[in-house]
């Protein structure tokens, strides 16, 4: 949790921002449904709880069972919660109570839980538009739905309050949107504390990458560096000998030389803001010839992007360049041909690295994907390529100081996309095709990932250190290992 003042300056803009859009007077509420407990297979036994990243944004309560008002017309606060009884203090000890922790965000009233659906319905029966944000997890769904009148489905949906109904408000979606994109400095140090662990996971996981190790275990001693250290990961760990396969999540394989092992993991600081690296090192300690060909080429798209990323500069010209640097690679090993600007044009790059370049981070990993992609990742005047690849770009707008995202550039050879492409005669005058399937059928992939700030001249990489990525220093340092 931040100072108070953190959470007042917040919710003093967002009210500034949204009353600006709205007819005086008809504004109307924001209403703020945090995250509940949630059963892994039975009541009692539940997941490690997380807050709604937005309640957290505004509100700092990492707890379950919490709700909040806003009102847009007469500024008022409330936060909604119930004070533990006899029942919860055997199990949990004595706890602080709920008008205390409104008190420690700045917020001066507080009520019981089942007031806030009273306070709700008030708001709607007086005709007064109420705003919310669409909702992800299920219980929220289902809590929202319930609270609005409206359908589960429309509830997960984003629209214009102008026709003053009761539904997902795209005007409060923005506003959330551009105050969040904007990484404040007390954020920025969170994220630099996400990035320290997450340098430490990826060095216990590089260390422990040694022929007969099961990836399982390489997995278990990785997210035990972020839970001793910090909250827990950011997002499902994803470590293979595959890395062919994007999300691979499957970690049974004993790790064997000659083979690429992809760890793309990140790590979760106390106050939830998010680290996301990837790296890929040679399962025996040493690149084949072939490996250290393509490796080096993903190096260099990924300094390339470092090079490239400013203020004023959008991420998705960024990732075309990256694709032009990496066709250029490719071409320089016989595996395509042609003019490299043509090759960018009909989208060749998507057969190599079927993903965008990166996305938003911050207390999200993928920040703020649940309020819709391409409004988080996409500038009005920009619009989503159709193409493979560019299509799969989750943050392409026009970069400003203080924007977080990732540079995770990668070349993958995936057998069921080679054969597609060329059964349907896709990049036939560019793909040589028979070297792919004569040489890298069983190549696997390789990614490379770093989480970038963007300043005021330029960018810099999260965290006080830099994991190995350049492939002698990569041999070098498992060497010692």
């Amino acid at each position: 949790m931040f100072s108070k003042e953190v959470y007042i300056r917040r919710r003093a803009e967002l009210v500034r921002r949204l009353s600006a859009q709205m007819p005086e007077g008809k504004a109307g509420v924001v209403m703020f449904v945090g995250n509940a407990e949630a059963p892994q297979n039975y009541r009692g036994n539940d997941y490690k709880f997380r807050q709604e990243s937005t309640f957290l944004y505004y509100w700092g309560i990492d707890e379950p069972g919490f709700a909040a008002l806003l009102d847009l017309d007469s500024g008022a606060e409330v936060i909604y919660g119930d004070d533990v009884e006899i029942d919860d203090i055997i199990w949990m000890g004595p706890q602080p109570s709920v008008e205390s922790k409104a008190a420690a965000v700045g917020v001066g009233k507080s009520a019981p839980a089942a007031e806030f659906d009273r306070a709700v319905a008030a708001a709607r029966s007086l005709g007064r538009v109420v705003h919310f944000l669409p909702a992800s997890r299920y219980y929220n769904v289902l809590r929202t739905a319930s609270l609005t009148g409206c359908s589960p489905d429309s509830v997960r949906k984003v629209a214009s309050v102008a026709d003053g109904q009761v539904h997902a408000s795209l005007e409060l979606v923005n506003s959330v949107i551009s105050m969040r994109l904007i990484k404040e400095e007390c954020e920025i140090e969170e994220i630099d504390k996400a990035c320290e662990i997450g340098w430490l996971m990826h060095t216990e996981a590089r260390r422990n990458c040694k022929p007969g190790v099961c990836e399982q275990d390489i997995v278990g001693r990785m997210e035990g560096v972020t839970i001793s250290k910090g909250w827990g990961v950011s997002f499902t760990t994803i470590l293979s000998q595959h890395g062919e396969t994007l999300h691979n999540h499957r970690h049974d394989g004993i790790i064997t030389p000659g083979k690429l092992l992809l760890i793309d993991a990140g790590a979760e600081s106390n106050t939830h803001y998010a680290s996301d690296f990837t790296r890929t090192v040679p399962c025996g300690g040493k690149f084949t010839p072939k490996q250290r060909d393509i490796y080096d080429i993903v190096v260099a798209c990924n300094d390339l992007a470092y090079e490239l990323a400013k203020p004023g500069v959008t991420y998705r010209d960024v990732h075309l360049a990256v694709a032009a640097r990496m066709l250029e690679g490719l071409k320089s090993l016989g595996l395509v041909r042609g003019e490299v600007r043509d090759m960018v044009a009909e989208g060749v790059a998507g057969m190599f690295m079927p993903h965008g370049l990166g996305h938003n981070m911050g207390i999200d990993v993928h920040d703020m994907e649940d309020l819709g992609e391409d409004l988080v990742g996409y500038d009005p005047d920009q619009k989503r390529s159709s193409q493979l690849g560019l299509g799969s770009l989750r943050m392409a707008r026009r970069l400003r100081p203080g924007h977080v995202i990732t540079d995770e550039p990668g070349i993958y050879f995936v057998p069921a996309l080679i054969a597609k492409w060329k059964s349907e005669g896709h990049g036939k005058d560019f793909i040589n095709y028979q070297k792919l399937e004569a040489e890298y059928l069983d190549f696997g992939g390789i990614r490379l990932e770093d989480d970038l700030l963007i300043t005021a001249d330029g960018c810099r990489r999260l965290g006080p250190h830099r994991l190995p990525i350049y492939a002698d220093e990569v041999e070098s340092v498992m060497s010692g290992e």
